[in-house]
């Protein structure tokens, strides 16, 4: 356990965080000696006093033109993994409790039931969930190697534990067909299991990853039932790997093995070297692999049958998620963290560091960024050295996030919160390019203009300009000194005029930069492709 510990503290206590800002999280270091513990009877009993406004937050829903909030009832539950059943409603872990939730959208009641299981003051980081046909809910358990089963129609739970030699970290699970897929964050696996077996006789089939001292991050399985995931190493890189489990299976069931060599079931693909995390994976309806990259502002897709990756970014995150009063921060990035697909084939990924959801339409080249408005400011550097934290700034810490029809639906770790973005709401920019690409050489400078126009009835909007590249030798400049903020009248289209220019030392390829505008609650903007020679 000492060494899981260690593991998850050099890797969570680097993605959790607002840009460069150390915050050590709870249940990994024990509170000093001195440390106050005021009883309230509460969850917030799990925390001392001086963390209780950090991990508990402030319990005050919010909303905007596209988003709402809703407070969880109980105090410091710390929400975490989120899936919608088939009648819409929402239910979700609680680190803080060990309890799984329901929200009914309908009635906006809560329901909150009680693990008898669960160890009095434990708490578990529960990152994966998903909902059966039969009406039960399976979730993932990392502090006790767990993986549970909850019953919607008698409200009992299971616990079946988790093959855990070594170090083993359960984390996103997915029933697919009569099985269900979990991947072994430090365990350095992909499990199998059948959802049918009895509590007492449970049977795992851990298939181990190619990639020694690595770890398995999430998964995805395309619609020939390959399993694709990612291997890779802290800051050091990774692959992608393809699992044919089919005929992995098929083989095992002809030979009388209870296991074969994965080699000759996988194919393997060096990862970019400028994705570095990639936590979060999907395949979409055209056999695209999404991935998105934990410690910059980027995603990728990759082309099984062209074997290529493009390479994407997103807009910069608004100052008020870091805050950056004492000048810390010389490069905020989003963090994108896991990634889906919605029923129109978009991409939808939380970004972390952001505190946005973000939705991309891979044929309109279009990302739409939704600013979740509620935030911690425990989480950035939002105190201006007088004690006093400043209002609207930091991060609710959207570690997961389900897609039900045309709502995303959220949770925000330290402000107690679920939220769902309403995707129908017209959006109040529109983007329009001249052209969706243009060529460059290296050292090369070209004129690219598009336009920002207003789709709301309001008379002004406050619009910041999004002018995001993917590699340092690119660049977007503005002409004649045109501001980058600035009021949009609703009377009409303002045009941007901007320079794409490539340095000396620009490398040939095909790039993807993001052009657009954005106000406080939502930026809308489409990807320019540039391609060169």
């Amino acid at each position: 356990m000492k060494k899981k510990a260690v593991m998850v503290t050099v890797f969570f206590g680097f993605i959790l965080l607002s840009s460069t800002i150390m915050i050590t999280l709870p249940g990994i270091m024990p509170p000093s000696d001195e440390t106050e513990m005021t009883v309230t009877g509460t969850p917030a009993d799990n925390f001392p006093d001086d963390q209780r406004a950090q991990f508990c937050g402030s319990s005050t829903p919010k909303s905007t033109a596209f988003i709402q909030e809703y407070s969880i009832p109980t105090l410091c539950t710390n929400p975490l993994a989120i899936v919608a059943d088939y009648d819409g409603n929402v239910w979700f872990t609680e680190t803080n409790t060990g309890n799984l939730a329901k929200f009914d959208p309908r009635t906006e009641t809560f329901t909150e039931y009680e693990n008898p299981s669960w160890p009095p003051g434990g708490r578990s980081m529960m990152w994966g969930i998903d909902y059966a046909p039969d009406g039960t809910v399976w979730y993932t358990d990392e502090t006790y190697d767990s993986v549970w089963k909850f019953s919607t129609l008698d409200e009992t739970y299971s616990r079946l534990s988790y093959p855990s030699e070594g170090d083993s970290l359960p984390q996103k699970l997915q029933i697919h067909g009569s099985q269900i897929i979990v991947n072994d964050f430090t365990g350095n696996k992909i499990t199998f299991l059948d959802p049918n077996q009895s509590e007492e006789d449970v049977n795992y089939l851990s298939i181990p990853s190619p990639v020694d001292d690595s770890v398995t991050a999430d998964f995805a399985v395309d619609a020939d039932d390959n399993v694709w995931f990612t291997n890779w190493l802290f800051q050091q890189g990774g692959v992608l790997v393809k699992f044919d489990q089919n005929a992995y299976f098929d083989s095992v069931s002809n030979s009388g093995e209870n296991y074969l060599p994965l080699l000759d079931f996988i194919e393997i693909y060096q990862l970019p070297p400028e994705l570095l995390t990639p936590n979060g994976s999907v395949v979409s309806n055209d056999g695209t692999i999404w991935l998105a990259d934990t410690t910059t502002s980027y995603f990728f897709n990759f082309d099984p049958v062209t074997e290529k990756f493009t390479q994407y970014v997103t807009s910069d995150p608004l100052p008020s998620t870091y805050g950056n009063q004492t000048g810390i921060v010389k490069t905020p990035i989003s963090r994108p963290y896991w990634i889906e697909t919605d029923e129109q084939d978009r991409i939808v990924f939380n970004a972390q560091t952001a505190n946005n959801i973000s939705v991309m339409d891979p044929k309109s080249q279009t990302l739409v960024e939704y600013h979740v408005p509620s935030k911690n400011p425990n989480w950035g550097d939002c105190d201006p050295g007088t004690g006093l934290m400043l209002a609207d700034c930091g991060l609710a810490q959207i570690f997961d996030f389900t897609i039900d029809g045309e709502k995303i639906w959220f949770t925000e770790w330290v402000e107690n919160n679920i939220g769902v973005v309403d995707t129908s709401v017209p959006l109040p920019i529109e983007i329009q390019f001249e052209s969706n690409s243009i060529d460059l050489a290296p050292g090369g400078k070209k004129h690219f203009n598009f336009i920002v126009s207003p789709k709301s009835q309001n008379d002004l909007m406050g619009v910041s300009l999004v002018m995001s590249t993917t590699h340092d030798f690119l660049n977007v400049e503005l002409e004649n000194h045109s501001p980058k903020t600035f009021q949009l009248d609703s009377d009409g289209p303002r045009p941007i005029h901007t320079s794409i220019i490539a340095s000396e030392d620009a490398v040939p390829g095909t790039y993807k930069i993001l052009l657009g505008a954005q106000s406080t609650d939502v930026a809308v903007s489409k990807f320019v492709t540039v391609k060169i020679e």
